[in-house]
């Protein structure tokens, strides 16, 4: 049993301890020996009704679930703008679209890689749908350098192709001399390219999605922010077509 698991049991165990319902006295006007006959009344329900403990566990989780995904749906109401339209980031699919899906990614995240496939396919199938794309370098140097160059190459439209080609290389870590031959090998302006690598927007594009991702909770990637929901890992195709056929249905991504 985890200490995490431990740590709830002992809160439960006090909470029910110290608690009587309708008692007409406060819990502290209770003598000792009172309080010695009702932990032990306690106990041994609990002993013989184990099930109860769980059950009080499973309502905790609920509860604890619910407050977090009540928080982070604030907290995306409270940033929606930047979310879903900073001039900061690129937009694929359908512009106009019904339903966006918000992807917090980096280059060197495997699972970043293997979702690839997802949202390509699903924008094929789907001409409604619009989707943005947010540079989030979190797992160290070298992806922060990939993602300075992705940004750049988005000024001369060649984002998705950069994107598509740098997430499929095979062996290796993505850096900065990997995203240069691959901007090269797409015929991107490479003059321009480290030209454009040194302006402001670079840098203020992955400063705001670092401070959007502390805003909404996000850590890790791959995570989709769609509708009110954050949907965190690669969770496949199947589960993002589901969502977004939800939010058109009734507005939210279960209905």
């Amino acid at each position: 049993m985890t200490f995490a698991r431990l740590a709830s049991i002992a809160v439960i165990g006090t909470a029910l301890l110290t608690a009587v319902p309708a008692a007409p006295r406060a819990a502290d006007a209770f003598d000792d020996n009172e309080k010695t006959a009702i932990g032990e009344i306690v106990r041994d329900y609990l002993v013989k009704n184990p099930e109860v403990i769980e059950e009080a566990l499973r309502e905790l989780e609920k509860r604890h679930v619910e407050a977090e995904n009540k928080a982070r749906a604030a907290a995306i109401a409270e940033n929606r703008q930047t979310l879903l339209n900073s001039p900061n980031q690129v937009v694929l699919g359908n512009p106009d679209g019904d339903v966006t899906i918000v992807e917090f990614f980096d280059y060197n995240c495997g699972y970043c890689k293997r979702a690839l496939s997802d949202l390509v396919d699903l924008m094929k199938m789907d001409p409604k749908l619009r989707v943005v794309l947010k540079e989030f370098p979190v797992l160290g140097r070298e992806s922060f350098e990939a993602s300075q160059i992705a940004i750049a190459v988005a000024e001369q439209d060649k984002y998705f192709d950069f994107h598509r080609a740098l997430l499929s290389e095979k062996g290796g870590r993505s850096n900065k001399a990997r995203a240069l031959t691959v901007a090269e090998g797409l015929g991107i302006d490479m003059d321009r390219l480290k030209k454009d690598m040194e302006a402001d927007k670079v840098a203020d594009t992955i400063s705001e999605v670092y401070d959007l991702a502390n805003r909404l909770g996000i850590n890790g990637t791959p995570a989709y922010v769609i509708g009110n929901e954050i949907v965190e890992g690669a969770v496949g195709f199947a589960t993002l077509k589901e969502k977004v056929a939800s939010m058109r249905k009734c507005g939210e991504t279960s209905c």
